[in-house]
């Protein structure tokens, strides 16, 4: 500031005065401007060191789903964070040990875990703040604590850890395995996906393992076993899981000390950091004895438990959960790790977990398993100026569907006006049990059998039938890039039910050829024949009997044959064939057939 004031008087006398006073206005700002930010760059910077390691802002996002059967008022602990802030800094100095708070009822037991136990004003606040302000949510994290503490401490005691330890998962997610921060942590142990992935913890858009239990405990054991082998005391492990183990070195270094007390007195650590210890010494003091601290009414959620199975990928959750003969609520809470509601579809096969005692129905359900793709509708109204195009790019349908869903002879739209807007959903249904699943298909009235044309690809028959390429895939059994070749016959399993148009029937059926004990599998497209009869094309009403046709011919429709043709003129298909003097079986689409009375 001296140097500033000696420019500013030394200037030439030849200036006039206006500059001056100009001058030294700007520079009194500036100089202002580099004592505040000399003042705030410190707490930036520290700030952003603490965060920027293994960070586990504990507040949870707005959209952040519970994934137990906590009450719905549930208030999360961070919501009151200035109150917890200011008790803290009413707790006075970051000692290792206090004179116990004489407004505090019952005394902790210093004895009661294999953590180390530190009992000061710190931690003092935090066990007044469970029991009063954070009581909802402390039962709640209470709650939880059955369903995962078994697993938790099942692995912390085989790596000779202390099993306490699991309750850093307690105040890290509150044991909900979709809990997520902002600084994209994530699961019960609010994994970074830097440290994750450290620790073999896959992250990628079909697959979450942050949010898989038993994956991300034994990823969390062996950073706190390396955080440990580190720093050779439990606190500054603790210490260093959330704010980076350089962070916490570095300190030591500074300030000359092995001791996270110490080190928590000066303005180093992040507040978050800080706090962070004698929150799980609180949490770990009433939750080895609850009852003590006023939680009686507790009901630990049933420990987690699973079995697998081994499915291909794609298939949905809706279908596991219905070979698992179970709801889909049960499998979505065993397989939070998925990203998607399917399994991973950049896997060959994967493990999906299904309940205790259910392994063995699934796995006989599973050959039985069909997928059937079909048609739903969801509503839209049409709002002022809106065109037809542009709600066929929105919900990606092609004009002429909309138009002929919704009976429309032209493009012109009214505002107000509701428009059925038809989409592609996927169901599932179980074949009879104990049947051949090819023959069992036959029996349902959704196959549809086409035929390779020359020059087709997976992907144009996908946009024909409107169904996914992998479905076709999944449908025929066939390799992730198949090689078609022309005449090649596809199954397609499509509901025709909903369609909104007139729908075309679909029989399926099967034949048995007397030349041969095969089974053969066919599906086609029976139109209904016209009410009158001519010389050149049987027809036959519903009411009208085969028996009263002679001399009469058929023309062979594309996906006929004999079978089919005989039982719909309720004929047999040795009569067709002695009829026509054929062979075999098989006949063309556009061939006449001739069909006569007995």
């Amino acid at each position: 500031m001296f140097y500033y004031s000696s420019v500013f008087y030394a200037r030439p006398t030849h200036l006039k005065k206006p500059y001056y006073l100009i001058e030294f206005l700007m520079t009194q700002i500036f100089i202002r401007c580099l004592s505040i930010c000399a003042l705030l760059l410190p707490t930036l910077f520290f700030s952003a060191c603490a965060d920027g390691q293994h960070s586990s802002d504990l507040r949870l996002s707005e959209n952040q789903e519970l994934v137990s059967s906590a009450p719905a008022d549930a208030e999360d602990p961070e919501a009151d964070l200035t109150t917890e802030l200011e008790a803290l800094r009413r707790a006075g100095s970051w000692t290792p040990s206090s004179t116990t708070s004489q407004n505090q009822n019952v005394q902790p037991d210093t004895t009661c875990s294999d953590f180390p136990i530190t009992i000061n004003n710190q931690v003092q606040v935090y066990l007044d703040l469970f029991q009063n302000q954070q009581r909802k949510s402390f039962a709640i994290w209470l709650s939880r604590s059955g369903k995962y503490l078994p697993l938790m401490q099942k692995e912390l005691k085989e790596a000779g850890l202390p099993e306490d330890l699991a309750y850093l998962a307690m105040i890290e997610s509150g044991f909900n395995q979709k809990a997520y921060s902002k600084a994209d942590a994530s699961g019960l142990w609010q994994f970074i996906p830097g440290t994750g992935s450290q620790y073999n913890l896959k992250t990628n858009k079909y697959l979450d393992e942050r949010r898989d239990a038993e994956k991300s405990t034994k990823a969390a054991v062996s950073f706190l076993s390396n955080l440990y082998d580190e720093f050779g005391d439990w606190h500054l492990a603790v210490a260093a899981y959330n704010a980076g183990p350089a962070k916490i070195s570095k300190g030591m270094e500074r300030y000359n000390t092995k001791d996270f007390w110490s080190l928590a007195q000066y303005d180093y650590l992040a507040m978050e950091t800080k706090r962070y210890v004698p929150k799980l010494i609180a949490s770990i003091i009433i939750a080895k004895n609850p009852e003590k601290y006023g939680f009686t009414d507790i009901q630990p959620e049933s420990p987690y438990a699973y079995e697998t199975l081994e499915v291909g990928p794609g298939l949905t959750l809706d279908a596991v959960a219905l070979i698992s003969n179970c709801d889909r609520k049960t499998i979505d809470l065993l397989n939070q790790e998925l990203s998607t509601d399917k399994t991973p579809l950049n896997q060959s096969s994967y493990h999906i977990k299904i309940p205790v005692g259910s392994q063995k129905i699934a796995s006989e359900n599973l050959p039985r398993l069909q997928r059937i793709a079909t048609t739903d509708y969801k509503s839209h109204t049409i709002t002022k100026g809106e065109s037809l195009s542009e709600v066929c790019k929105r919900y990606d349908v092609n004009k002429t569907t909309l138009l002929k869903v919704n009976n429309l002879r032209n493009q012109k739209l009214a505002s107000g006006q509701r428009l059925r807007i038809p989409y592609q959903t996927i169901r599932y249904h179980l074949l009879p049990e104990g049947s051949n699943k090819a023959i069992a298909a036959a029996t349902q009235d959704n196959l549809i059998l086409h035929r390779i044309q020359k020059g087709e690809s997976i992907s144009q028959i996908s946009h024909k039938y409107k169904v996914p390429a992998e479905l076709i895939i999944s449908w025929n059994d066939l390799p992730r890039n198949p090689k078609l070749h022309i005449g090649q016959q596809l199954s397609l399993y499509i509901d025709q039910k909903n369609k909104a148009s007139q729908p075309v029937k679909t029989t399926t059926i099967a034949s048995n050829s007397q030349k041969d004990d095969k089974v053969i599998i066919l599906a086609t497209q029976i139109k209904k024949f016209p009410k009158t009869v001519t010389n050149t094309m049987v027809t036959a009403s519903n009411t009208e009997t085969p028996e009263k046709l002679q001399n009469s011919w058929y023309k062979v429709q594309d996906g006929d044959t004999i079978w089919t043709i005989a039982k719909e003129l309720k004929l047999s298909p040795l009569q067709i064939k002695q009829w026509n003097n054929l062979q075999s079986n098989t006949i063309h689409p556009g061939k006449r057939l001739k069909i006569k009375d007995v």
